[in-house]
């Protein structure tokens, strides 16, 4: 009689930790990506940490040549190393997947990906990777970004 209620417990002990949530969708509520989406107005914005949250780290409707400057563009240092969430609210037409880079100046070569219009935003960079590399993550890596039309991106260099 005892096999049966120890099956029982052990049973109900694992249905519990399988109902536990776990740390991303957990920490859901902490997601502010839908509450900083300010519709179609042409700007590229990220911040600090996922899910759109902490320091903002700028803001452009332009391309940007090095995050890591401080030239008096709109992503400056420490941008380049501190970016987990991105977003594209930029115009749709043309131009309007941005294109973020491994390194500055826009050098593919070293690695990029690429935020669509339709993605609106990707709110945790640390499982993204950048396209051409050998497994560099995006997470507190980006260093420059530009506007591009999706031609321009390979398939497998979409955010998510």
């Amino acid at each position: 009689m005892r096999r049966p209620a120890i099956a029982a417990i052990v049973i109900a002990l694992a249905s519990l930790g399988l109902a536990a949530p776990t740390t991303p969708a957990a920490a859901a509520d902490d997601n502010l990506c839908q509450e900083e989406w300010k519709g179609r107005d042409g700007n590229v914005r990220a911040w600090e940490h996922w899910g759109c949250n902490g320091l903002p780290l700028g803001k452009t409707p332009g391309d940007d040549r090095f995050w890591g400057d401080n030239d008096g563009s709109a992503f400056t240092t420490p941008a380049h190393t501190l970016a987990s969430s991105v977003m594209n609210s930029g115009f749709i037409g043309g131009r309007d997947v941005v294109a973020f880079y491994a390194e500055k100046n826009y050098e593919y070569q070293k690695g990029y990906v690429c935020l669509a219009p339709g993605e609106l935003w990707a709110d945790n960079l640390t499982d993204n990777y950048f396209y051409n590399t050998s497994g560099k993550v995006v997470n507190d890596s980006i260093r420059s970004h530009r506007w591009v039309t999706a031609s321009e991106c390979a398939a497998g260099s979409w955010l998510t």
